[in-house]
This record gives C-alpha cells, sequence and structure tokens, in this order.
C-alpha cells in the first residue's frame, strides 16, 4: 500500500480571508513617513538638512538626539525651536522642561513648506491639479501631507491651541530626591492618558545650567538615573515619542565623564562649534565653490553618533567636514571645505593649467 503526500490546506475558525493592515498604515499619523533605509517611522526636526544628516530622512521614533554647543552661542536653541514649531504646526503634543510660556512665544512662523510631492502639486494648476487629486482618491491614497516645513525666524508662530504644550518646571528637591523625579512622573501620565495616535516631544534646552537646574542635579547619579530612565520610555513607546536636548559645552565640556555617559546615554550626539565674532580672528569660511550670494557659515558641525546606526555598530559616519548656516529663513548644514590659498592662481581658476608634465617630473 502506497502512501501519497497530500498538500492540503487546513482552515481553523480564526483564519479569515481579508488581510488587516497595521495600523500605522490605516490611520497615518500627520508628520510621521516610513524610513526609506528600512521602513522605521520618522519625523522630522524642523530642519530639512539635519533631517538628511540623521540617516533616514528625519529622526527615527523612539530615539533622542543630544546637541552639543560651544561658547555662549543659541545656535542650539535656534534648532529646539524648529523642532518645537514642527511638533506645533503637525498637532504633536510639546513637553520643554524648564522654561515657560515666553519661550513658546518666540517659536519661528511658518514661511513655506518642504517636500516633493506637496511641492509637485502645488506646481500644478487648473486642470492639471484636480487631475492629480482625482488620481490620489482613485489608488485610496490622501494628498500628500507636508512632512517638513520651512519656518522664518522674524516672524512668530501663531498657536490656536495652547494644549499642545505641557511646560514642566524644575522644581528644587531635597538632597535625597531627584529633581528629575517630577518631570518623568510628567512624561509618564501624559503618555499613558494620551492615545496611540499622538506623538509626543520633549525638548529639554540648556541641559544641567545652574540659571535653570538646582546645584545637586549635576551629580551622576541624579542626570544618569534620568537618562537612563528616559531611554527607558523611549523604547516603551517607541513610536510615539522622540527627545531632543542641548547641552552647554562650555559649562560641561567633553572631557568630563559625565558628559561622555551622558553621550552614551543619547541615541545621536551633535556638536555646535560657532566660529569667532571678531572677523580679524574669524578664519575664511566658504562651502565649496562660494559665490557672491552665498551665504558665509556660523560654524562647524561635528557628528559624534547617529540615531540607530551608531547603536548598530556603525563605523565611521561622515568623511567631509560639516559646517551650519542660520539666516533668517532656515539652518542649513553643508559640507565646509578651505578656500584656495592666496596667490594660488592655478587653484583659484580651477583649470588644469599649470599641472607638470612628464617630461617636467624629475625623480
Amino acid at each position: 500500500m502506497s502512501f501519497r503526500k497530500r498538500n492540503l490546506a487546513l482552515s481553523g475558525p480564526s483564519s479569515s480571508s481579508q488581510k488587516t493592515e497595521p495600523e500605522s498604515f490605516t490611520n497615518p499619523v500627520p508628520g510621521v513617513r516610513p524610513s526609506p533605509l528600512d521602513g522605521r517611522l520618522t519625523t522630522s526636526v524642523g530642519a530639512s538638512s539635519l533631517d538628511d544628516l540623521l540617516g533616514h530622512s528625519g529622526l527615527a521614533l523612539g530615539n533622542s538626539l543630544l546637541i552639543e554647543e560651544n561658547g555662549t552661542t543659541e545656535f542650539s536653541t535656534t534648532l529646539l525651536r524648529y523642532f518645537a514649531a514642527e511638533g506645533v504646526v503637525q498637532g504633536h503634543k510639546v513637553h520643554i522642561v524648564g522654561v515657560g510660556e515666553p519661550w513658546a512665544r518666540d517659536l519661528p512662523g511658518v514661511s513655506g513648506t518642504v517636500g516633493e510631492d506637496t511641492a509637485r502639486l502645488e506646481s500644478r494648476t487648473g486642470p492639471e491639479k484636480e487631475r492629480m487629486k482625482i488620481a490620489w482618491r482613485n489608488t485610496n491614497q490622501a494628498a500628500p501631507t507636508t512632512f517638513c516645513h520651512a519656518f522664518d525666524l522674524t516672524k512668530r508662530l501663531r498657536v490656536t491651541d495652547p494644549s499642545l504644550f505641557n511646560f514642566i518646571p524644575v522644581r528644587q528637591a531635597s538632597q535625597l530626591e531627584s529633581p528629575f523625579q517630577p518631570i518623568l512622573q510628567s512624561l509618564k501620565d501624559h503618555l499613558t492618558a494620551a492615545p496611540k495616535s499622538v506623538l509626543h516631544r520633549l525638548l529639554i534646552p540648556n541641559l544641567l545650567s545652574p540659571a535653570i537646574y538646582p546645584p545637586d542635579s549635576i551629580t551622576p547619579k541624579h542626570i544618569l538615573q534620568f537618562l537612563h530612565a528616559l531611554r527607558a520610555l523611549l523604547r516603551q513607546y517607541s513610536t510615539q515619542f522622540v527627545v531632543m536636548l542641548t547641552l552647554p559645552l562650555m559649562l560641561h565640556p567633553r572631557s568630563t565623564g559625565l558628559v561622555r555617559w551622558m553621550e552614551l546615554l543619547s541615541d545621536g550626539v551633535m556638536e555646535l562649534s560657532p566660529f569667532p565674532h571678531s572677523d580679524q580672528d574669524a578664519p575664511p569660511t566658504t562651502s565649496g565653490a562660494a559665490t557672491a550670494q552665498e551665504e558665509k557659515p556660523q560654524g562647524l558641525v561635528k557628528v559624534h553618533r547617529l540615531p540607530v546606526f551608531s547603536e548598530k555598530g556603525g563605523g565611521g559616519l561622515l568623511g567631509d567636514d560639516l559646517a551650519f548656516t542660520v539666516s533668517r529663513r532656515k539652518f542649513v548644514i553643508k559640507p565646509f571645505n578651505l578656500p584656495p590659498v592666496e596667490g594660488d592662481t592655478e587653484a583659484q581658476r580651477g583649470d588644469g593649467e599649470g599641472k607638470p608634465a612628464k617630461v617636467d617630473i624629475e625623480f
């Protein structure tokens, strides 16, 4: 008697012929899109050049970004305002630690949008624009939403819903209690009570600044435990929570062990090094082929860690030197190159004249 193997599909009562799509695709969160590299959800930090620098065309959800700054300038605070303004425009919940409502009144206003689909749609006029909308409707796709906005620092953002903000004060705690414990408790309460469709952005400006934090906050048992707990919240709410914080290196240099531990507990670490204010001390700054209309960079950018990439064992981050430029309407990060040496006419012309021929080379 021969036995014949038969491929029979067994259907149980729980099987269904209809496939259910993930909630993240059926009900997308405004200002969130999948990464072009591995599909993880990302959100914009408010500056498109910084989004591109992070590797996933945005900051991956469930990650933190620490921005360190040398000197007494406030360029890192400008990035925080971009980050907060983008969250308000997208309808996200914005948590701000250590500062009050006056800080939020200085958020830059929207001057435009940054997005290929939206720009392509807005460039169409008349019947062609309507045909594009009909095509999206027929393919069961919503009209493209803006992922990153362009902001103008001379304008002020008009907030129509003040409930989007959650200002968390820094209170003086006893010697046994951590001054960061009320901050963590407030974040836990909001993350637990809010629906999963709400994205939360946490901003911590000037971490460990003596003007905001009590003296015992610099104790390693307080600040490192806070960053540990904050990272645990990021992993627990990996699709609802992102963090950006700034650290003044003038008060807490990178040579100290405490700052190095803080960097290890952050998913991404960047350093801003502004150029000197004096024109005589400042180096001749240019970015590649500078023109008369090109704005001069205002400092260098060093990337020490990248979210997700460094955690997975990524090696060398970026080969080119980077510089940042802050103007009225944008915060731009781009490659930085020194200009040709004065008197080097061949390098300034950029042509091949003056190159030695084979007969001119002597050994």
